[in-house]
Protein backbone atom coordinates (compact mmCIF):
# COMPACT_ATOMS: atom_id res chain seq x y z
CA UNK A 1 0.00 0.00 0.00
CA UNK A 2 1.37 3.43 -1.00
CA UNK A 3 1.77 6.46 1.21
CA UNK A 4 -1.17 8.07 -0.58
CA UNK A 5 -3.39 5.15 0.39
CA UNK A 6 -2.29 5.38 4.01
CA UNK A 7 -3.07 9.07 4.00
CA UNK A 8 -6.52 8.44 2.55
CA UNK A 9 -7.29 5.88 5.25
CA UNK A 10 -6.14 8.27 7.94
CA UNK A 11 -8.23 11.10 6.52
CA UNK A 12 -11.31 8.90 6.25
CA UNK A 13 -10.83 7.67 9.81
CA UNK A 14 -10.46 11.23 11.06
CA UNK A 15 -13.59 12.28 9.21
CA UNK A 16 -15.52 9.31 10.64
CA UNK A 17 -14.35 10.27 14.13
CA UNK A 18 -15.36 13.90 13.60
CA UNK A 19 -18.78 12.85 12.29
CA UNK A 20 -19.31 10.46 15.22
CA UNK A 21 -18.35 13.23 17.63
CA UNK A 22 -20.51 15.81 15.85
CA UNK A 23 -23.66 13.71 15.46
CA UNK A 24 -26.06 12.92 18.27
CA UNK A 25 -29.55 11.47 18.47
CA UNK A 26 -32.42 12.78 20.58
CA UNK A 27 -35.16 10.27 21.36
CA UNK A 28 -38.79 11.12 22.04
CA UNK A 29 -38.20 10.47 25.74
CA UNK A 30 -35.18 12.81 25.93
CA UNK A 31 -34.55 16.48 26.53
CA UNK A 32 -31.17 17.74 25.28
CA UNK A 33 -28.95 20.71 26.18
CA UNK A 34 -26.08 21.86 24.00
CA UNK A 35 -23.18 23.60 25.69
CA UNK A 36 -20.40 25.75 24.27
CA UNK A 37 -17.46 25.81 26.64
CA UNK A 38 -19.83 25.02 29.53
CA UNK A 39 -22.45 27.62 28.63
CA UNK A 40 -25.97 26.60 27.60
CA UNK A 41 -26.57 27.63 24.00
CA UNK A 42 -29.57 25.54 22.91
CA UNK A 43 -32.32 23.41 24.49
CA UNK A 44 -35.05 23.17 21.84
CA UNK A 45 -34.05 19.88 20.23
CA UNK A 46 -36.78 17.65 18.93
CA UNK A 47 -36.52 13.91 18.33
CA UNK A 48 -34.09 12.92 15.57
CA UNK A 49 -30.48 13.19 14.42
CA UNK A 50 -28.62 16.43 15.16
CA UNK A 51 -25.09 17.78 14.75
CA UNK A 52 -22.74 19.97 16.73
CA UNK A 53 -19.21 21.25 16.52
CA UNK A 54 -16.93 18.74 18.24
CA UNK A 55 -14.54 19.87 20.95
CA UNK A 56 -16.34 23.20 21.16
CA UNK A 57 -19.82 21.89 21.93
CA UNK A 58 -21.08 19.03 24.03
CA UNK A 59 -24.59 17.69 24.68
CA UNK A 60 -26.31 16.30 27.77
CA UNK A 61 -29.60 14.46 27.74
CA UNK A 62 -32.28 14.16 30.43
CA UNK A 63 -35.35 11.98 30.78
CA UNK A 64 -38.52 13.86 29.89
CA UNK A 65 -40.86 11.06 31.10
CA UNK A 66 -42.83 11.19 34.36
CA UNK A 67 -40.61 10.23 37.29
CA UNK A 68 -41.76 8.89 40.67
CA UNK A 69 -40.03 9.37 43.99
CA UNK A 70 -41.07 7.66 47.23
CA UNK A 71 -40.25 9.45 50.49
CA UNK A 72 -39.89 7.92 53.96
CA UNK A 73 -42.49 8.65 56.62
CA UNK A 74 -42.31 12.06 58.28
CA UNK A 75 -44.05 13.36 61.39
CA UNK A 76 -46.56 16.22 61.13
CA UNK A 77 -48.71 18.03 63.71
CA UNK A 78 -52.47 18.38 63.26
CA UNK A 79 -54.59 21.29 64.48
CA UNK A 80 -55.26 19.23 67.63
CA UNK A 81 -51.57 18.94 68.37
CA UNK A 82 -51.60 15.25 67.48
CA UNK A 83 -48.66 13.66 65.67
CA UNK A 84 -49.19 11.76 62.43
CA UNK A 85 -46.61 9.80 60.45
CA UNK A 86 -47.25 10.29 56.74
CA UNK A 87 -45.50 8.36 53.98
CA UNK A 88 -45.99 9.98 50.56
CA UNK A 89 -44.71 9.87 46.99
CA UNK A 90 -44.70 12.40 44.15
CA UNK A 91 -44.81 12.21 40.36
CA UNK A 92 -42.96 14.88 38.39
CA UNK A 93 -41.21 15.60 35.09
CA UNK A 94 -38.83 18.11 33.58
CA UNK A 95 -40.47 20.88 31.59
CA UNK A 96 -37.72 23.55 31.49
CA UNK A 97 -34.49 21.65 31.01
CA UNK A 98 -32.23 24.72 31.20
CA UNK A 99 -33.70 25.85 34.52
CA UNK A 100 -33.67 22.28 35.76
CA UNK A 101 -29.96 22.04 34.96
CA UNK A 102 -29.01 25.26 36.71
CA UNK A 103 -31.22 24.76 39.80
CA UNK A 104 -30.25 21.16 40.54
CA UNK A 105 -26.45 21.36 40.57
CA UNK A 106 -25.99 20.37 36.97
CA UNK A 107 -29.12 18.31 36.48
CA UNK A 108 -28.73 15.94 39.44
CA UNK A 109 -31.86 13.87 39.87
CA UNK A 110 -30.97 13.24 43.52
CA UNK A 111 -30.78 16.97 44.18
CA UNK A 112 -34.10 17.47 42.39
CA UNK A 113 -35.80 14.76 44.45
CA UNK A 114 -34.39 16.16 47.68
CA UNK A 115 -35.52 19.73 46.98
CA UNK A 116 -38.89 18.53 45.71
CA UNK A 117 -39.37 16.46 48.87
CA UNK A 118 -38.63 19.48 51.05
CA UNK A 119 -41.14 21.59 49.14
CA UNK A 120 -43.90 18.94 49.40
CA UNK A 121 -43.20 18.36 53.11
CA UNK A 122 -43.52 22.08 53.78
CA UNK A 123 -46.83 22.04 51.93
CA UNK A 124 -48.09 19.06 53.93
CA UNK A 125 -46.99 20.70 57.17
CA UNK A 126 -48.90 23.90 56.42
CA UNK A 127 -52.05 22.15 55.23
CA UNK A 128 -52.22 19.49 57.93
CA UNK A 129 -51.76 22.10 60.67
CA UNK A 130 -55.24 23.40 59.79
CA UNK A 131 -56.97 20.02 59.96
CA UNK A 132 -57.89 17.40 62.54
CA UNK A 133 -56.91 13.74 62.35
CA UNK A 134 -60.41 12.82 61.19
CA UNK A 135 -60.30 15.38 58.39
CA UNK A 136 -56.87 14.21 57.22
CA UNK A 137 -57.54 10.49 57.39
CA UNK A 138 -61.07 10.22 56.08
CA UNK A 139 -63.48 13.07 55.57
CA UNK A 140 -61.34 15.56 53.60
CA UNK A 141 -58.42 13.43 52.42
CA UNK A 142 -58.87 14.22 48.71
CA UNK A 143 -59.24 17.92 49.40
CA UNK A 144 -56.18 17.75 51.66
CA UNK A 145 -54.03 16.22 48.90
CA UNK A 146 -55.29 18.68 46.28
CA UNK A 147 -54.38 21.61 48.51
CA UNK A 148 -50.92 20.17 49.16
CA UNK A 149 -50.35 19.80 45.41
CA UNK A 150 -51.46 23.38 44.71
CA UNK A 151 -49.14 24.76 47.39
CA UNK A 152 -46.21 22.69 46.13
CA UNK A 153 -46.79 23.49 42.45
CA UNK A 154 -46.12 27.17 43.03
CA UNK A 155 -42.78 26.40 44.65
CA UNK A 156 -41.40 23.80 42.23
CA UNK A 157 -41.68 26.04 39.16
CA UNK A 158 -38.23 27.45 39.95
CA UNK A 159 -36.77 23.96 39.59
CA UNK A 160 -37.82 23.70 35.96
CA UNK A 161 -40.13 20.79 36.71
CA UNK A 162 -43.88 20.23 36.85
CA UNK A 163 -45.48 18.45 39.78
CA UNK A 164 -47.87 15.87 38.35
CA UNK A 165 -49.30 14.36 41.52
CA UNK A 166 -48.86 13.94 45.26
CA UNK A 167 -50.15 10.77 46.90
CA UNK A 168 -50.17 9.48 50.45
CA UNK A 169 -49.18 5.83 50.88
CA UNK A 170 -49.93 5.57 54.59
CA UNK A 171 -51.00 7.67 57.56
CA UNK A 172 -50.11 6.25 60.97
CA UNK A 173 -49.74 7.31 64.53
CA UNK A 174 -46.23 7.25 66.02
CA UNK A 175 -45.23 3.86 67.44
CA UNK A 176 -45.42 5.01 71.06
CA UNK A 177 -48.86 6.55 70.46
CA UNK A 178 -50.01 3.46 68.58
CA UNK A 179 -48.87 1.28 71.48
CA UNK A 180 -50.72 3.50 73.93
CA UNK A 181 -53.86 3.41 71.81
CA UNK A 182 -53.54 -0.37 71.45
CA UNK A 183 -53.18 -0.81 75.21
CA UNK A 184 -56.19 1.43 75.85
CA UNK A 185 -58.25 -0.49 73.29
CA UNK A 186 -57.14 -3.77 74.86
CA UNK A 187 -58.20 -2.52 78.30
CA UNK A 188 -61.53 -1.36 76.90
CA UNK A 189 -62.11 -4.73 75.27
CA UNK A 190 -61.15 -6.53 78.48
CA UNK A 191 -63.55 -4.33 80.47
CA UNK A 192 -66.35 -4.93 77.99
CA UNK A 193 -65.66 -8.67 78.03
CA UNK A 194 -65.76 -8.71 81.85
CA UNK A 195 -69.01 -6.74 81.81
CA UNK A 196 -70.53 -9.11 79.28
CA UNK A 197 -69.40 -12.11 81.31
CA UNK A 198 -70.91 -10.58 84.46
CA UNK A 199 -74.16 -9.86 82.64
CA UNK A 200 -74.12 -13.39 81.25
CA UNK A 201 -73.58 -14.85 84.72
CA UNK A 202 -76.42 -12.74 86.11
CA UNK A 203 -78.73 -13.89 83.33
CA UNK A 204 -77.60 -17.47 83.88
CA UNK A 205 -78.31 -17.26 87.61
CA UNK A 206 -81.66 -15.64 86.94
CA UNK A 207 -82.53 -18.33 84.41
CA UNK A 208 -81.42 -21.06 86.78
CA UNK A 209 -83.45 -19.56 89.64
CA UNK A 210 -86.48 -19.24 87.40
CA UNK A 211 -86.06 -22.87 86.30
CA UNK A 212 -85.78 -24.02 89.93
CA UNK A 213 -88.87 -22.01 90.85
CA UNK A 214 -90.84 -23.49 87.97
CA UNK A 215 -89.60 -26.98 88.90
CA UNK A 216 -90.72 -26.48 92.50
CA UNK A 217 -94.10 -25.19 91.37
CA UNK A 218 -94.53 -28.10 88.94
CA UNK A 219 -93.59 -30.68 91.61
CA UNK A 220 -95.87 -29.04 94.15
CA UNK A 221 -98.73 -28.93 91.69
CA UNK A 222 -98.09 -32.56 90.72
CA UNK A 223 -98.02 -33.60 94.39
CA UNK A 224 -101.24 -31.69 95.01
CA UNK A 225 -102.91 -33.33 92.03
CA UNK A 226 -101.63 -36.72 93.18
CA UNK A 227 -103.03 -36.18 96.67
CA UNK A 228 -106.35 -35.09 95.20
CA UNK A 229 -106.47 -38.19 92.99
CA UNK A 230 -105.39 -40.38 95.91
CA UNK A 231 -108.09 -38.86 98.11
CA UNK A 232 -110.68 -39.37 95.42
CA UNK A 233 -109.50 -42.97 95.04
CA UNK A 234 -109.67 -43.57 98.78
CA UNK A 235 -113.16 -42.06 98.87
CA UNK A 236 -114.23 -44.24 95.96
CA UNK A 237 -112.74 -47.30 97.69
CA UNK A 238 -114.54 -46.41 100.90
CA UNK A 239 -117.80 -46.12 98.97
CA UNK A 240 -117.16 -49.48 97.36
CA UNK A 241 -116.45 -51.06 100.74
CA UNK A 242 -119.52 -49.43 102.25
CA UNK A 243 -121.74 -50.62 99.42
CA UNK A 244 -120.24 -54.09 99.66
CA UNK A 245 -120.89 -54.24 103.43
CA UNK A 246 -124.43 -53.09 102.91
CA UNK A 247 -125.24 -55.52 100.14
CA UNK A 248 -123.32 -58.55 101.42
CA UNK A 249 -122.03 -58.35 104.96
CA UNK A 250 -120.68 -61.93 104.82
CA UNK A 251 -118.58 -61.19 101.74
CA UNK A 252 -117.30 -58.02 103.34
CA UNK A 253 -116.32 -59.97 106.45
CA UNK A 254 -114.63 -62.57 104.26
CA UNK A 255 -112.71 -59.86 102.38
CA UNK A 256 -111.53 -58.30 105.63
CA UNK A 257 -110.43 -61.69 106.92
CA UNK A 258 -108.44 -62.26 103.71
CA UNK A 259 -106.75 -58.94 104.11
CA UNK A 260 -105.87 -59.76 107.68
CA UNK A 261 -104.46 -63.16 106.65
CA UNK A 262 -102.36 -61.50 103.95
CA UNK A 263 -100.96 -58.88 106.28
CA UNK A 264 -100.21 -61.44 108.96
CA UNK A 265 -98.89 -64.31 106.88
CA UNK A 266 -97.52 -62.49 103.85
CA UNK A 267 -93.91 -62.22 105.08
CA UNK A 268 -91.57 -65.20 104.80
CA UNK A 269 -90.34 -66.53 108.13
CA UNK A 270 -93.18 -65.05 110.20
CA UNK A 271 -94.70 -67.29 112.91
CA UNK A 272 -98.25 -66.71 114.09
CA UNK A 273 -99.63 -68.55 117.14
CA UNK A 274 -103.45 -68.72 117.22
CA UNK A 275 -106.10 -70.57 119.19
CA UNK A 276 -108.82 -72.39 117.25
CA UNK A 277 -111.55 -70.48 118.98
CA UNK A 278 -110.00 -67.07 118.35
CA UNK A 279 -111.56 -64.32 116.30
CA UNK A 280 -109.04 -64.86 113.55
CA UNK A 281 -110.85 -68.02 112.38
CA UNK A 282 -114.30 -66.67 113.03
CA UNK A 283 -115.26 -66.50 109.36
CA UNK A 284 -113.96 -70.00 108.74
CA UNK A 285 -116.06 -71.29 111.59
CA UNK A 286 -119.15 -69.61 110.22
CA UNK A 287 -118.54 -71.08 106.81
CA UNK A 288 -118.37 -74.59 108.33
CA UNK A 289 -114.77 -75.24 107.33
Amino acid sequence: MSNRSYLAVIVLGFLALVVSMAAFTVRETDLAIKFRFGEIVRTDYGPGLHFMTPLINNVRKFDRRILTEDYPAEQFLTSEGKILRINFFVKWRITDVARYYTSTAGGSEDVANRRLGEIVKDGIKGVIAKRTIQQVVAAERTEFLNEVRKVAEGNVAGLGITLIDVRVKSIDLPEEVSESVFNRMRQDFARQAAQLRAEGSAVSEQTRAEADRQRTEILADAYRQAEIIKGEGDAAAADVYANAHTRNPDFFAFHRSMQAYRRSLGKQGDILVLTPDGEFFEYLKKSGR
